[in-house]
This record gives C-alpha cells, sequence and structure tokens, in this order.
C-alpha cells in the first residue's frame, strides 16, 4: 500500500479474507503477535457518528476553535499597545461535513453519486481569512526582530528576553505578538506535555492500522471488487490518481461512475467496518501503554482552555 498524507488524520482499510469478512470476527489476526485483538468487526459503510477510544482525550473542533479565538485576541491586543489594528486570521472552520467524513476515502453513495469525488461536498463554505496589510513596523511588532538566541518558553522569560527593539516607546516582545499570544493560552512549563502529543498518537494507530494484515487484506477484496468493474485501483482513501483524475475532474461523470463504485466495493468488502475496528484495538493498546501521559495530556488542555476563556474576557 502507498502511504498517504496524514491531517489531523486521514486512514485506510479480499477475495483472501471474504469468507472472513462475512463472519464478521477477528482474533489477532495474521498469525502475527503484534497484531492486536478486535473481537466481532461490526458491517459499516457510514463513518457518520464513529466514536475512537482517543476522542476522549483528544480536542473537538469546538475547543481548538476556542483556543484560536483566545490567541488571535491576546495577539491583537498586542498590536495595539503598538498602534496597529491587526486581526489575527483563523483557520477556516470545519464547516457542517466532518473532518472523518472520508476518513476511509469516500463512503458516502448520495455524494457519490452527485458529486464524484468533488472533495467535502455539502460541507459549506469555508472561512475566508481577511488579507490585512502591514507596514514595516507592523511586521516588526508581529513578528519580532531577527532572534538568533532561544525563544522565550514562558511569559516570564518574554517578559526578561531582550529583543533590542522598541516601538512607540514600549519593548517588542522577542517572537512579538505572536509568541506573545502563543504563551498567554499554551502556557508551556518545564514538563509540559507536546500539545500534539495526542494527536501524533491518533496518527501512528492509523499508521499501524494501515499496515495490519486485516486491514491489508480488506483493501484488496476492495481493490478485486474494482477490477471487476474495470478500475485498477489499489488505494482506497484517495483513488483519483489511480483512476487518472485530475481535481477540475473529481465531478465529471466518469469520476461519479467510479465514485459510486468504489463505495459499492467499500460495502462488499466490510473495508470501513474492519478498518474502524482494527483503528480502534490500536488505539485501545496505545491508551493502556500511556495512561498517565493522556491523564496530564487531558489536564493540560483543560488549563489551556480555562487561560483561554479569561483571556477571551
Amino acid at each position: 500500500m502507498r502511504p498517504l498524507a496524514a491531517r489531523a488524520t486521514v486512514l485506510l482499510l479480499s477475495a483472501a479474507l471474504l469468507t472472513a469478512c462475512s463472519s464478521e470476527s477477528g482474533g489477532g489476526g495474521g498469525g502475527s503477535a503484534k497484531e492486536p485483538e478486535i473481537g466481532t468487526v461490526p458491517r459499516l459503510l457510514s463513518t457518520t457518528g464513529l466514536s475512537f477510544p482517543l476522542d476522549g482525550y483528544a480536542t473537538t473542533d469546538e475547543q481548538r476553535r476556542t483556543l484560536e479565538r483566545a490567541q488571535a485576541r491576546v495577539t491583537s491586543d498586542c498590536m495595539t499597545r503598538f498602534g496597529f489594528s491587526y486581526e489575527l486570521p483563523l483557520p477556516p472552520s470545519p464547516g457542517g461535513r466532518s473532518a472523518d467524513s472520508r476518513r476511509y476515502g469516500l463512503t458516502d453513495a448520495d455524494v457519490a453519486a452527485r458529486y464524484g469525488y468533488t472533495p467535502n461536498r455539502g460541507a459549506g463554505t469555508p472561512d475566508k481569512p481577511a488579507v490585512q496589510t502591514l507596514s514595516e513596523s507592523g511586521r516588526l511588532a508581529l513578528n519580532g526582530p531577527e532572534h538568533k538566541g532561544p525563544q522565550p518558553m514562558s511569559l516570564e522569560e518574554s517578559a526578561t528576553a531582550d529583543s533590542g527593539k522598541t516601538l512607540a516607546g514600549k519593548k517588542v516582545p522577542v517572537g512579538g505578538c505572536l509568541r506573545e499570544g502563543y504563551l498567554t493560552v499554551y502556557a508551556p512549563k518545564k514538563g509540559t506535555m507536546d500539545s500534539m502529543f495526542v494527536t501524533n498518537m491518533v496518527m501512528d494507530a492509523n499508521s499501524r492500522s494501515r499496515e495490519d494484515s486485516r486491514v491489508v487484506a480488506a483493501v484488496k477484496a476492495w481493490s478485486a471488487c474494482m477490477a471487476e468493474k474495470g478500475y485498477k485501483v489499489d488505494e482506497p482513501v484517495s483513488p483519483q490518481s489511480d483512476l487518472k483524475l485530475d481535481p477540475n475532474s473529481y465531478g465529471s461523470p466518469r469520476a461519479v461512475a467510479a465514485a459510486e463504485q468504489d463505495v459499492a466495493c467499500k460495502e462488499k468488502a466490510n473495508l470501513v467496518g474492519i478498518w474502524f475496528t482494527v483503528e480502534s484495538a490500536y488505539q485501545k493498546r496505545s491508551i493502556e501503554q500511556n495512561a498517565e501521559a493522556l491523564n496530564q495530556a487531558k489536564t493540560e488542555l483543560n488549563e489551556r482552555l480555562r487561560l483561554a476563556a479569561a483571556a477571551a474576557g
């Protein structure tokens, strides 16, 4: 299987396994002691409402937006101190369609029939950051002057660090207002967990499940089903390249026909049910192995949200 680019989290899911798929059960699988037990495998196609073991530790879209808005507010207030009106652009919101809606590729038969492989149909128009221009002085306030030493890792360090530059009679922070906004909301300190710790665990489970023998076999079953209809593909998450489609033709009649067959073959191979179950098993194992660190990450996330609420007033 070719590797896929992961976002905050893209994943994948035989003639040889069709019997196993129809029985809907599995043990360690593949004869590998490293593959976790999975028990009963449900028949699934839609990814809507799927819940993963690490979800309880991960930052939700709403929480992420809360942190982003708070950081933008602090950054803007900092810029105001130097006489600039500036709003930090926020990343586009995920819109109405879940970021996981194509976790295992296209799985919605209605979307396939109407839009083919056109991405994120039905999600609404994402927010577009307003374009703002800053003078040289404004950019200095926002980014800080060139600094060869280490960046301050706390607000306390930032208060004593000297960037060597002033604006409007005030010292420009090392790293500028962007750094001040980050330090205020994320408040890193010695021993703080990497804010991407849980996300990295999710991505690791993704990678491991992708190479799991049960998922590999399910992908082969999907691929064989597609081949019966004349489509030579082996990448269920993003088969557009194999199908010789470009972004301008994702919604073409040829793309729609392929997309409809793609979804039908995923259902036949129970690719979503198998992959979801296997991925969940890897997440469960990660939780068992990292329980203490995960609890710390959860505590630190709650503290960041508290600081964000305070910063937002």
